[in-house]
């Protein structure tokens, strides 16, 4: 049972963030659109830091609707 834990905290949960982070950016329209590559970037080369920061920052500065 604890090594269950540590597999799901240490590998699922990093994963499942850095996914959810990478599908949002990919299906967002961006203002300027290079924000896009850029975020897309930073996620890749610091997953998890990259993600907690895009969650946190990027998604505001997605294009919203009209």
């Amino acid at each position: 049972m604890g090594m269950l834990f540590i597999i799901l905290v240490f590998y699922l949960v990093p994963f499942l963030i850095v996914l959810v982070a990478l599908v949002d950016i990919l299906r967002s329209d961006f203002e300027p659109s290079q924000n896009k590559l850029i975020w897309v970037i930073v996620v890749i080369l610091l997953p998890i830091l990259g993600s907690i920061l895009y969650l946190i920052i990027g998604r505001n500065q997605r294009r919203m609707p009209y």
